[in-house]
């Protein structure tokens, strides 16, 4: 069991890779990621718009930029905020679970536009610090850079226990309240049944009782 959570650990803590995706000018795209309490989501983000003379794909024309908006579990907005065709954005979750991060250029056309290609990488907790910039900043030997990380390390694995725990609580909850609604409907179904079954009595027996068979 020991083994197990460790090695969902070592998943959760995997930093995400890049990616890129197609959407139209005019378009929005949406992510969830989950993330513990406070804790740093760093995205970065680079905009390409495709160029029909030579069929590829440049970098995006003056005054193209993106909006990112950022939900927290509750649905209320963390991050909301135009930044330019190429850039990184930053917040710190007050909450754990389901972060939703929209992107979409700040395009002001209706209807088409060019299609644009959004390169998109995303890293929680401390896969998201720049530790060479840490290392310059604060003046670290190799040493010290590498116990800043390790302890780094552990208080991300400890914030990622919360979170399973809080997730199992909330699953657990979510159970007892389904158990107790299926008892619920099993428990009327029961009574309609047993209703049902007592009127059916009493209209034979007053049928019979018209017809003086008893």
């Amino acid at each position: 069991m020991a083994t197990l959570t460790f090695l969902t650990l070592l998943i959760l803590l995997t930093p995400s890779g890049g990616l890129y995706f197609h959407i139209p000018e005019t378009a929005k795209k949406c992510f969830i990621e989950e993330v513990p309490d406070e804790t740093m989501v760093v995205g970065k983000y680079k905009i390409q718009a495709y160029d029909d003379r030579i069929g590829d794909y440049l970098p995006s024309s003056p005054g193209i930029g993106m909006h990112v908006e950022v939900k927290d579990p509750a649905d209320k907005i963390v991050l909301s905020k135009f930044y330019a065709a190429e850039g990184r954005f930053a917040f710190t979750s007050h909450s754990p679970g389901e972060h939703t991060i929209c992107l979409h250029s700040n395009s002001t056309r209706w209807f088409g536009g060019q299609k644009l290609r959004i390169h998109f990488d995303i890293q929680v907790g401390e896969h998201a610090n720049d530790y060479p910039q840490i290392r310059a900043k604060d003046r670290l030997t190799e040493l010290q850079l590498r116990v800043r990380q390790l302890l780094d390390q552990v208080e991300q694995i400890t914030k990622e226990q919360s979170y399973q725990r809080y997730r199992e609580e909330r699953f657990r909850l979510t159970s007892d309240s389904t158990n107790s609604r299926v008892l619920y409907w099993a428990l009327i179904q029961l009574v309609v049944l047993v209703a049902i079954g007592l009127w059916q009595m009493r209209h034979l027996k007053k049928f019979f009782e018209a017809k003086k068979l008893v």
